[in-house]
């Protein structure tokens, strides 16, 4: 992709074809700042906001799931490029030029981009000092119920991207309004606390003016758009990660009492591509194939190189390799439905190449999937409650929903009779309920804050520790040792570093990078 500073980025728009809502044609060149004059320009440009969630998504797993002890690089002895950025992610040492890391900066703000024109033309404003959310005069004829559900959705995606870009960067760039160029270039990074503040305004602000119907209740057209619910469940999940307990507690239990969303009867049937938006998705990443070039790359991306069209038509790269780790992990729990599901076993006549199976279904043409990717699902907010709520039976009784359903006993108290245990049986039913959804990573970092006995620096030496023997120590370069890998997981790098251009090409004011980097 042309590569562009962040200061170029803000000036060129980025609306592009949509998906699975309705198909439009590129505005990319039009001046979007005046452009939308009607009601229906709006929704196309928002539907543009939805489609840009994709190209964040594609690259996602390499800053999330390769960072966690579900998934590596797959060829250790391999010296091709991209294979190579793929373990320096792994390995906790990616240079401040890493690619993958500017594009998903630049795919994110783009994005971000995207939805402040929205709002800019729904006369929706931000205001840093005070953390609130105003609707001011706007020229657009429409209803103020159209207004707030098409600006509640526009907030909930920009919420999305700077709550993953804070857990991943730290302190970013907080734009909140399209600006010009020259604007663009004194704009420094702002604090994490402002980040959040940002966040928690556009959550709290699109739960309030975002349909709460029940899901029962949602009109099939409506299906995939942002909710007051899928906005509660976000906002939910942002307060815990600040250890802000009691009110993530206030979303989730509204959520559980008054949503109509549940869990699916049976696992598999969560990602089905003949049950999309079925009651446990509050909120996806959606995809169509066809041939529109709305398709996803997974199932190519993750199945196994070398199967030629036995696995998927058009063969894998077996990106996102499942670790020998985890695939001992489920291998030692019978029972487990999930397991089928989430990961798949070929064998090429020498040995058994597992892969991730989650979002693999047939394709006509290569890269072209159905697959979409879950953001937030009930599960989920099962889960988060047990988190937030600490060791007691009604938390175990949360887990059992999750576990019985996979085709596993219930927990006892007999058995979780410690908080230290019910951290980890927590812990682990959330590794593998959510195996490869870009989940595992976040889960570690918030549990250092959320609960007593686990810690993503303990997780991730250990998890070094279990496959230096067997693949670690097999790369050529760089060659580390076991203590060198292990010295790589320390507080600083659970942060990526700021790609390095935004910091050299801004003549104007100095951006600083990262500690470690």
């Amino acid at each position: 992709m042309k590569k562009i500073s962040f200061v170029l980025l803000l000036f060129c728009a980025g609306f592009v074809s949509c998906k699975k809502v309705i198909d439009v044609s590129s505005e990319s060149n039009l001046d979007a700042a005046t452009y939308y004059k009607t009601e229906g320009e709006v929704r196309t440009a928002l539907t543009g906001c939805y489609n840009g969630l994709q190209k964040t998504m594609n690259d996602e797993w390499n800053l999330t799931e390769i960072r966690s002890d579900n998934t590596k690089m797959s060829s250790p002895n391999s010296e091709s490029p991209d294979n190579r950025l793929i373990s320096d992610l792994d390995m906790f040492m990616p240079a401040t030029i890493h690619q993958t890391v500017y594009e998903y900066w630049l795919a994110t703000y783009n994005n971000i981009r995207n939805a402040n024109i929205v709002l800019k033309n729904l006369g929706v404003n931000y205001h840093p000092a005070s953390g609130t959310i105003s609707l001011d005069t706007f020229s657009i004829s429409m209803s103020d119920s159209a207004r707030k559900q098409l600006a509640g959705e526009a907030m909930f995606i920009r919420a999305y991207h700077y709550f993953n870009l804070a857990r991943l960067f730290g302190g970013v760039f907080l734009v909140h309004t399209p600006v010009s160029p020259a604007e663009a270039k004194t704009i420094n990074r702002s604090s994490v606390a402002e980040i959040y503040k940002l966040i928690e305004a556009d959550l709290t602000g699109a739960s309030s003016f975002l349909s709460a119907l029940r899901y029962d209740q949602i009109n099939e057209y409506d299906l995939g758009r942002a909710t007051s619910w899928s906005a509660k469940g976000l906002l939910a999940k942002v307060y815990l990660t600040n250890n802000r307990k009691a009110e993530a507690l206030n979303q989730l239990m509204d959520i559980k009492n008054n949503s109509g969303y549940g869990l699916q009867a049976v696992y598999k049937d969560v990602f089905s591509i003949n049950k999309e938006m079925n009651n446990e998705i509050l909120f996806t990443v959606r995809y169509k194939s066809g041939g529109y070039g709305l398709g996803s790359d997974f199932g190519n991306d993750f199945s196994p190189s070398g199967s030629g069209n036995a696995v998927i038509n058009g063969a894998g790269s077996q990106h996102n390799y499942p670790t020998q780790e985890y695939y001992d992990y489920v291998a030692s729990i019978s029972g487990d439905t999930r397991t089928a599901v989430n990961l798949g076993i070929f064998f090429n006549g020498r040995s058994e190449l597992w892969y991730v199976n989650k979002f693999l279904y047939p394709v006509i043409i290569s890269h072209d999937g159905e697959s979409d990717w879950p953001v937030l699902r009930y599960s989920d907010i099962l889960l988060m409650i047990a988190e937030a709520s600490g060791y007691s039976a009604e938390s175990v009784d949360l887990i059992n929903l999750v576990r019985v359903r996979a085709g596993l006993p219930a927990h006892t108290m007999s058995v979780i009779s410690t908080t230290a245990k019910f951290e980890k049986a927590l812990s682990d039913e959330r590794r593998l309920e959510f195996a490869f959804e870009n989940q595992r990573f976040f889960d570690l970092v918030r549990f250092n804050t959320t609960l007593t006995t686990i810690r993503v620096e303990d997780v991730m030496k250990a998890h070094f520790a279990l496959e230096y023997p067997g693949h670690y120590g097999k790369y050529p370069y760089p060659r580390l040792t076991l203590e060198q890998l292990q010295a790589n997981v320390t507080p600083e790098h659970l942060l990526l570093p700021i790609p390095q251009r935004e910091i050299d090409t801004n003549s104007d004011i100095t951006i600083e990078q990262n500690p470690g980097y």
